[in-house]
């Protein structure tokens, strides 16, 4: 089969569609004949050397597809040759063939594209462990989201309101948040132009907001913690803005609030199970009924992986940009 390769780490030109060996499904795995992977900002750093597959994972970049089962290994049920599906992962999805956890594939959801169903695994389990299993948001409850118009963003604001949740956002530019309004975002940040303390405790009368999904890190660390509501709750995805910074654990007090810091690429099988049963159930209806959709900017063959990851780093994009397999 081929894959892309990083012989070398650096730029998107490190990017190298090889021929390479067939996966074999293992004990518990099944072979994946891949139709379309996503690109996402953990592939930009294992392509540049900062982000290295966990130990037994696929070398390849790639942390989530879509495609049909080509082979079932041993001790895996409910499952057959030819179904269509998507699934999360360690890594390896910018290949024509992936080995796949059984208990991380889900069903390709009713009305969703099979290409484009390469688009929500990773959103969706990120989301849906952060923002509710871990952070529990509620009806009536404020989530504000940073980066609002990225994959994760995109997933997280129709999520949030399909439970009846107002929704905050920051983007950098005027587009950006129209499609996050579209999306049903309530409160429009332009984090260029505008304070997100300030305008959040304007749109909520000074109570802040219940649950921050943030990817920024360090460089915002201190004005999350201003924003948040009493009780709130602070979830950490990612990086974009530094690993280090100042904690005010006084404010954080006087908030009784709480700050969590997850990832998932690492986690063990077991808890990777979990969280996709727990998408199958509460996201996929969502899926089926139409009330929640992957926002896909554009899709590119998987050769041209170099062009893709240009356009993740540069930020142009809205929602993922997908990979499709020859």
């Amino acid at each position: 089969m081929h894959a892309i390769t990083i012989p070398e780490p650096g730029g998107p030109e490190a990017l190298v569609w090889d021929e390479v060996p067939d996966p074999v499904a293992g004990e518990g795995e099944v072979l994946v004949e891949v139709v379309a992977s996503a690109v996402n900002r953990a592939d930009v750093l294992q392509r540049q050397g900062f982000y290295n597959p966990p130990p037994g994972a696929s070398p390849y970049p790639g942390l989530e597809c879509s495609g049909r089962i080509a082979a079932i290994g041993p001790g895996v049920s409910g499952w057959t040759v030819g179904d269509e599906v998507c699934a999360l992962l360690a890594g390896g999805g910018y290949a024509q063939k992936v080995v796949v956890p059984a208990g991380q594939l889900l069903p390709v959801p009713a009305g969703v594209d099979l290409v484009q169903a390469a688009a929500l695994p990773e959103v969706a389990c990120t989301v849906w462990s952060n923002v509710f299993m871990i952070s529990h948001l509620r009806p009536g409850e404020t989530l504000l989201v940073h980066g609002g118009s990225s994959g994760i963003g995109t997933m997280a604001i129709q999520l949030a309101k399909a439970v009846g949740a107002k929704v905050a956002v920051t983007a950098g530019t005027k587009e950006k948040l129209e499609r996050c309004a579209e999306l049903g975002a309530d409160i429009l940040i332009n984090y260029r132009e505008q304070d997100f303390v300030a305008e959040v405790e304007e749109a909520t009368g000074g109570a802040g907001a219940d649950v921050i999904l943030d990817n920024m890190g360090a460089k915002y660390l201190d004005r999350n913690v201003r924003t948040l509501a009493i009780n709130g709750r602070l979830a950490i995805i990612g990086l974009q803005g530094g690993a280090k910074s100042e904690l005010n654990i006084g404010a954080l007090l006087h908030k009784r609030a709480a700050v969590t810091a997850t990832s998932l690429r690492a986690r063990p099988v077991e808890e990777k199970t979990a969280i996709v049963a727990a998408v199958r159930e509460h996201v996929w209806p969502l899926l089926a009924a139409g009330r929640v959709r992957p926002v896909v900017d554009r899709e590119l063959p998987m050769a041209r992986a170099a062009e893709a990851h240009r356009v993740v780093e540069e930020s142009g994009h809205i929602g993922k940009v997908l990979l499709v397999a020859p």
